[in-house]
């Protein structure tokens, strides 16, 4: 009856999980094949699967706990069990085993759960419940547990007197023993009855019951006169209720992975006036452990890499786990054209979802870009917010994080040194001798590489045997013939160094006169950088990376990283980078940090796979508010025909970040300087100022419009504001067709001063969404570029140079066309000129060349000249960063 209920239930859950395999593991270390045997039987007919761990006889304790580690930390083992001698059931064998996998439910955790009377958490030990269910009318009767202690002997003296029985128990060398079995209606014995104890000391009639661990494996005899057959059933029984009880195991599994509301503990606020620097206050907060964070948000103990205490990698094998579940709602936050004093993106972000979590009881998650080191030493400063919205620690974050950064600089400057490695051997060996060296013989074979062998068959040669080879096919495998004046690929690091900008490499005598003139780009503008941020699994980050497209041979055919062999030592570089960092906010709320891609010659967004991972993580009713990088002609843009395309996630809702004294800079007033004094325009009301500048908003909020996403406008007020100034913005907002405006105020008061723009955004949400692209892909590369410009920058036309002609008809001969446009210009205007604010119209976009990240998925025009190398200021931020050499604190970061 039991089997038969458990299979039905065990059925009715695979029904609704078709791809539902419970597994259950057993570890067992003695060398009885019965016990195997009948738990397997009942597994199989339950519907379940089952492994046997078997260690030798005489395992260790030691040996028992790192098997059992092993297992807790296998995704695919749902259940545990042990079948060990008796002197092995110790407690730290039995609580090493995770209480979410005790299927035998010997654990603390779970005894705890059974004593508080936790039916619904806990499991009943399967020789317990065995105990039980042969047990009838126990009210009023005596019950003596003899030799069962533990876990199984509390958990029955638990039971037992729920039931009604008055219990005893005694060990078999108990002086008092004779007397207490003479007492006792049921005999429950928990271990072999040693030889002097005689069966004559057990009254007739009593009802006795083995619940041994080696009951299966051990001859009882307690005297034909008493009631021994419930003895003989117990064991077969035990094993059964052992089948329940993983199925009860995988229905909460199947559970676990659901969504379900957070419950999530959020840190507490005490905002000063006036505001500390953002270091200060983020140490003034005392941040969750990664790993409690984690399990509040629903992740898996297996699900997390930790970094510290503060940071974790997330592993992608999650999103297998909830694909069913769908998703939350998707929240892009963009801005106006921004101006050197900044406007608050990050921080509206930040903002955002600490009002929505921390205050409104939604679960909201954030997804930012890593910063690059270069600004962080630089000019620019942290990426992580401001105030008392802002990622902690601050300094963790702006800084080293999970090392990602300097994944993509070795794998770059490796995909960097084999191009000029490979031209170097081309040109000093014969195709012999280089098809020697490329397929060596190893212990007496020649074997080509899996990537070579790739090779073999994009070059039409479908030959597995090296020396099967004709000359012709020998050359044309051996040599790349690269154009050493069409080498696209450069080198990067992740520092402002102006005086790389231009270099020559190869001037050493043994490079052998092979000297060309390149350059260093900073990490984040690595086209490894954008794949990472665009990748939606490893496999698609690999073909990816093997079609990065470095150069063209003699012949005008492109080059790729594939051709060159170095796909799968990328990958390797990469593995760990691609899981998406978790740390928090200052209110404890969860935040991904994954990629930093620039704005400008990429996409200047995070990542797919954290958006794709936290809209799982939050819910159908949660949100998930991500950051598109400078002004919404730039980031926004980019992040609607790029980055949507490829993930294929629809957007909810666009965030744009105004402020009043930008508006003002739009509407004519004086330059500003980031860090100088501000001038009276900024300070004072004016109320004109402002709303000439407001054309910037409104035109900001019409390119959101293309794309029918609703736009709710957050203003992020500043001190020197009147309110005036405020109400006036807002008004126009709403005029000019955003849905909403609301001033925050989240720099000062934390999730508090942004409520009313969760509340906002939560509205924003619900309404129709007629989402679409501004461009169909299959449109000439020209033609994609001004369909851009006329209608996101507001340009009459476009010109393109003779170079830059002639890139696009290259890159479309050689069927790269039909892939998206990220245009890389200035984010300090509509057009392409820096100095023109406000809205201009009427100019005509110069576009000085187009270059091609194959492996990203995109063309990128250059509008004028655009540095991907930025250099120190006379005064850069280092010199105000310092290490406590007691304390080992940061000082002077922000």
């Amino acid at each position: 009856k039991i089997t038969e209920n458990a299979k039905k239930s065990l059925a009715s859950l695979k029904r609704e999980n078709p791809r539902l395999e419970p597994t259950l593991a057993i570890i067992q270390a003695h060398n009885d094949r019965s016990i195997q045997e009948i738990n397997k039987n009942f597994a199989k007919e339950v519907g379940l699967r089952v492994i046997h761990i078997c260690l030798p006889e005489g395992s260790s304790k030691d040996e028992i706990v790192n098997e059992i580690a092993r297992l807790n930390e296998d995704p695919n083992v749902q259940g545990l069990a042990l079948d060990l001698p008796e002197s092995l059931y110790s407690s730290k064998v039995l609580n090493a085993v995770k209480p979410e996998k005790d299927v035998d439910g010997l654990s603390d955790v779970n005894l705890g759960r059974l004593v508080r009377g936790d039916a619904c958490d806990c499991l009943v030990p399967p020789a317990v419940s065995a105990v039980m269910e042969l047990l009838e009318d126990l009210g009023g009767k005596t019950v003596l547990l003899v030799g069962a202690g533990g876990a199984v002997g509390a958990a029955l003296q638990c039971l037992l007197q729920r039931e009604g029985a008055a219990t005893m128990s005694c060990r078999w060398k108990a002086p008092q023993l004779r007397t207490k079995l003479h007492q006792a209606d049921v005999v429950v014995v928990g271990s072999t009855k040693p030889d002097d104890v005689p069966v004559s000391w057990i009254k007739p009639g009593t009802t006795i019951i083995s619940c041994s661990h080696d009951l299966l494996s051990e001859e009882h005899n307690y005297g034909q006169q008493n009631n021994h057959a419930a003895e003989n059933a117990v064991g077969s029984l035990a094993i059964a209720m052992r089948m329940q009880n993983m199925v009860k195991n995988t229905e909460r599994w199947i559970q676990s992975q659901q969504y379900r509301k957070w419950d999530l503990r959020c840190l507490k606020l005490q905002p000063l006036s006036p505001v500390p620097s953002d270091i200060e206050i983020s140490r003034a907060q005392s941040p969750k452990a990664v790993d409690v964070l984690a399990k509040e948000i629903g992740l898996l103990t297996d699900e997390i890499e930790i970094y510290g205490q503060t940071k974790a990698k997330v592993r992608l094998s999650l999103l297998e786990r909830l694909k069913d579940q769908p998703d939350g709602k998707y929240v892009l936050v963009a801005g106006i054209t921004p101006t050197p004093l900044g406007e608050g993106k990050s921080t509206v972000t930040i903002g955002l979802v600490q009002a929505l979590t921390a205050h409104l009881n939604i679960n909201s998650f954030a997804c930012l870009r890593q910063p690059s080191q270069g600004p962080t030493f630089g000019v620019k400063g942290g990426a992580a917010g401001g105030g008392y919205a802002q990622v902690i620690p601050m300094e963790e974050f702006n800084l080293h994080l999970t090392g990602d950064i300097h994944a993509i600089t070795a794998a770059n400057n490796l995909l960097a040194a084999a191009i000029d490695a490979r031209i170097l051997h081309e040109n000093t060996q014969s195709d012999k001798a280089l098809y020697n060296r490329l397929v060596p013989v190893v212990n007496g074979v020649r074997a080509f590489s899996a990537i070579q062998l790739a090779r073999l068959r994009r070059l039409g040669i479908n030959k597995t045997d090296p020396g099967t080879l004709t000359e012709e096919e020998i050359s044309k495998f051996a040599r790349l013939d690269i154009d050493p004046s069409t080498i696209t690929w450069q080198r990067v690091v992740d520092t402002n160094d102006r005086f790389l900008r231009k270099i020559t490499v190869g001037q050493a005598k043994t490079e052998k006169g092979f000297v060309r003139q390149a350059q260093f780009d900073i990490a984040v503008a690595s086209e490894i950088m954008a794949i990472l941020a665009l990748t939606t699994s490893l496999q698609d980050m690999k073909e990816r990376l093997g079609r990065m497209v470095v150069a063209n041979d003699k012949k005008g055919q492109p080059v790729t990283a594939e051709d060159l062999g170095v796909t799968g030592a990328l990958a390797v570089l990469m593995k760990d980078a691609i899981k998406p960092t978790l740390m928090q906010t200052l209110e404890g709320t969860p935040v991904f940090v994954h990629a930093g891609p620039f704005a400008n010659i990429a996409h200047g967004n995070s990542s797919v796979l954290a958006d794709k991972i936290a809209l799982k993580l939050v819910g159908e009713k949660g949100f998930v508010v991500t950051e598109a990088g400078f002004g919404a002609d730039i980031g926004m843009e980019k992040f609607f025909n790029i980055k949507c395309r490829t993930s294929g996630l629809v957007p909810s809702v666009v965030v744009l970040v105004a402020t009043v004294r930008a508006l003002k800079m739009h509407g004519g007033g004086p330059n500003v300087t980031a860090g100088a004094p501000l001038k009276k325009e900024y300070t004072e009301e004016n109320l004109q100022l402002v709303a000439d500048g407001c054309c910037n908003l409104q035109k900001q909020i019409q390119i959101t419009q293309l794309f029918g996403v609703p736009v709710v406008v957050a203003l992020n007020v500043f001190k020197t504001d009147s309110p005036a100034e405020v109400d006036l913005v807002c008004e126009i907002a709403k005029q000019s067709g955003a849905f909403d405006a609301v001033p925050c105020n989240h720099w000062s008061a934390g999730g508090k001063g942004a409520v009313k723009l969760a509340q906002a955004v939560e509205k924003a949400a619900s309404q129709k969404n007629s989402f679409k692209y501004l461009y169909n892909l299959e449109l000439p590369i020209v033609e994609k570029i001004r369909i851009i410009a006329q209608k996101v920058y507001g340009a009459q036309d476009i010109e393109l140079s003779p170079a830059a002609q002639s890139q696009v008809d290259r890159y479309t001969r050689q069927g790269f066309g039909n892939v998206p446009i990220c245009m890389a210009k200035t984010h300090l205007s509509l057009s392409h000129q820096p100095e023109r604010k406000g809205v201009p119209t009427g100019f005509i976009l110069p576009i000085s060349e187009v270059r091609a990240s194959i492996g990203a998925g995109f063309i990128y025009p250059l509008v004028g000249t655009m540095s991907t190398m930025p250099g120190l200021p006379t005064r850069p931020c280092f010199y105000d960063i310092d290490l406590d050499s007691v304390t080992e604190q940061v000082k002077g970061l922000f």
